[in-house]
């Protein structure tokens, strides 16, 4: 006779015998949400809907709606995907598919091997994938050992996965498998390929494109919007990683192991400023330009580069000078507020747009203006006699959210800005199947640096972060285009120096707190990386805005 265990949720108490699936309990509970589920919650741990019941416990669900149901939702549609490619191409063809970055709702694969990828090819993918959703195949997850997956992966050509587990702790790892085709990933998965119904292929550039479902609309596919620029930045640092023999974590820890890391860091750095100096360069040639407008989200390494970009500028005889926008608040009672009553310093409305022109304008035509600085503990602008008079050499690096927003600078000449876009786009892979998020790379930045300078602890920074990218979604991705030039601020060595300050912070989250869930994943992230130490990282790099010890005021 089976065991029956007591389930609680919500105000419920129910009896379900031992075997019962999470997955076969939130069917039950569905219509009281509306979106899918896509994860359950036991006592606080998130365990995915194949798991079985075994013991008394409290049950919660999480949706495709959700942080982690959306991600999980994610790594599925990638497992049906590669296994799709594999069954229309053919196994013998192809060499490599890999999981790039993200373009909006897109994921680009680029591919190896012998095939083109044609819109007819495509279609086929398209058509294998439906026929999987069709059929709900179940997706079969199993605990074996690390030597049993080499053999199995070293069969599949994925010797990716076979470098990455030689850094893993475990003596086992979790391999999933759709329809004789396995795989390996870091994180959740959905129990059968029948909760995937929400997705496109598209053909792009020589690979693949992977359009998925938003969070905040997890069951419409939006049309797929091309970003050449952000596309072309981050091809660029594909292919700065390839040159320095790094595509995966494990090829990272690999020359860390080795002893090679500060060749790498110096190289990479190099190429960082080989970078800047060309958009100074760029500036210079253009003629005119008196107004550079830098724009990113959060722990891009903004001010850092502000300051790299001025020291390239004064090589070309330029005499730059710092503008921070957020010197052009409104007094803090004129701030728009958020539906939940919340000063909204974020939307173009809370800085003071008319003055902003008056006083560029001002400084274009030759005259002397007294420029404001803003009071953030009193929350008022104030005058201190800051003068300034723009020269025939002098130029102003102008900071602020809303630089690449033609609204913010409406009254100035086209041919007097030169627009900038920074932001952390890393294109390091855990493996040839699990991309690392760019936010992930400037949400570890960002709690560091929290922790570091205004001692914030990583509950509180976690807990922040999507009201931070509910403001970079409305207020700088959409202009991210119009950019002159764009800045790719991501160094391919970093998360390995900032492992060692995030761990600990992290690991402060206790189960039960909500913002436990990202802490969890951010923990196993990190596990993949070794650590390195900050000795020897260059004065002036990106990455000490963050850790500290910057040779420039950040």
């Amino acid at each position: 006779m089976k065991q029956t265990y007591k389930v609680t949720i919500g105000d419920e108490v129910r009896e379900y015998v031992s075997g019962t699936t999470f997955g076969m309990i939130a069917d039950e509970y569905q219509k009281e949400y509306e979106q899918p589920i896509a994860l359950a919650v036991r006592n606080g741990k998130i365990k995915e809907l194949f798991k079985r019941i075994d013991r008394d416990c409290t049950l919660d669900f999480l949706t495709l709606a959700d942080d982690a149901g959306h991600k999980t939702y994610n790594r599925t549609a990638t497992l049906i995907m590669m296994k799709a490619i594999t069954e229309v191409v053919g196994a013998d063809k192809v060499e490599k598919i890999k999981m790039e970055f993200a373009i909006g709702n897109g994921y680009y694969c680029s591919k190896k091997g012998d095939f083109i990828v044609t819109k007819e090819l495509v279609e086929q993918v398209k058509n294998k994938m439906h026929d999987y959703v069709s059929l709900d195949l179940p997706i079969i997850k199993t605990s074996m050992p690390i030597e049993d997956a080499n053999v199995l992966f070293e069969k599949q050509k994925m010797l990716d996965k076979k470098n990455l587990f030689r850094y893993r702790g475990s003596s086992s790892v979790n391999v999933y498998e759709l329809d004789g085709y396995y795989d390996y990933f870091y994180g959740s998965m959905l129990p059968r390929t029948g909760y995937v119904k929400f997705f496109d292929v598209l053909p792009y550039r020589d690979g693949f494109m992977l359009v998925l479902p938003r969070k905040n609309n997890p069951m419409v596919v939006e049309p797929f919007e091309e970003s050449t620029k952000l596309f072309e930045t981050m091809e660029m640092a594909s292919d700065w990683g390839l040159k320095l023999g790094i595509d995966t974590v494990a090829d990272l820890n690999d020359q860390i192991r080795n002893g090679d890391f500060n060749e790498l860091m110096l190289v990479q750095e190099a190429l960082q400023e080989s970078r800047v100096s060309e958009i100074a360069s760029d500036i210079v040639s253009r003629g005119g330009v008196k107004f550079v407008m830098i724009a990113g989200p959060s722990s891009s390494g903004k001010t850092t580069f502000s300051h790299r970009l001025s020291i390239q500028l004064r090589t070309h005889g330029l005499t730059p000078h710092p503008i921070a926008v957020d010197d052009y608040f409104v007094d803090r009672e004129k701030t728009p507020r958020q539906p939940n009553g919340d000063y909204d310093f974020e939307c173009l409305g809370a800085i003071d747009i008319e003055q902003f022109n008056h006083d560029m304008c001002e400084l274009l035509a030759g005259k002397r203006v007294e420029l404001p600085h803003f009071n953030f503990v009193t929350g008022k602008r104030e005058y201190k006699g800051d003068f300034k008079q723009l020269g025939a050499d002098d130029i102003l690096v102008i900071e602020g959210i809303h630089g690449l927003n033609d609204k913010m600078s409406y009254s100035l000449p086209a041919e007097s800005k030169y627009k900038i876009y920074i932001s952390a786009l890393t294109t390091l892979n855990i493996d040839e199947h699990n991309r690392i998020p760019t936010t992930d790379g400037r949400l570890l930045r960002r709690m560091v640096r929290d922790a570091r300078t205004r001692g914030a602890s990583a509950k509180r920074t976690i807990q922040m972060w999507p009201s931070v990218r509910k403001g970079e979604e409305e207020n700088i991705f959409p202009f991210q285009e119009s950019a002159d030039a764009m800045f790719n601020s991501a160094l391919i060595y970093e998360i390995s120096v900032l492992k060692q300050f995030a761990e600990p912070l992290l690991h402060s989250i206790q189960p039960g707190e909500p913002e436990y869930f990202e802490a969890v994943r951010m923990l196993k992230f990190l596990s993949y990386f070794l650590g390195v130490s900050t000795e020897d990282l260059p004065k002036n790099s990106i990455v000490r805005e963050f850790v500290g010890g910057s040779c420039f005021k950040v």
